[in-house]
């Protein structure tokens, strides 16, 4: 069983580092490229998710105080639900128009 909280920890982790590139540069992963319409709530969300992940994983291993089975449970599906939803936002809210660009039609 540790080696899957383990798994799930490093997942988290690359999760976070992939959350704070898109944040910093606007880089998104090649594959997410074409669907995602607002970088930075992508990055936010993956850095929720990442979150979720890491420290569900750092309770498992002890690494930090032990708090009770509610906080975790509830806390962690909290971070991740909302990291989800970030996602999902970021996919499906049309892209937003910037006013101080010219309207290319001249009207």
């Amino acid at each position: 069983m540790a080696w899957v909280v383990g798994a799930g920890g490093f997942l988290g982790l690359l999760a976070i580092a992939l959350g704070i590139v898109t944040l910093r540069t606007g880089w998104i992963v090649p594959t997410a490229r074409r669907h995602v319409t607002r970088p930075k709530l992508q990055g936010l969300g993956a850095l929720l998710t990442g979150a979720s992940a890491l420290l569900q994983s750092l309770l498992y291993f002890q690494f930090l105080p032990s708090v009770s089975w509610d906080v975790r449970f509830f806390g962690g599906n909290a971070l991740l639900f909302a990291g989800l939803l970030l996602i999902a936002l970021s996919q499906l809210l049309p892209v937003r128009r910037n006013p101080d660009h010219a309207d290319p039609s001249g009207t």
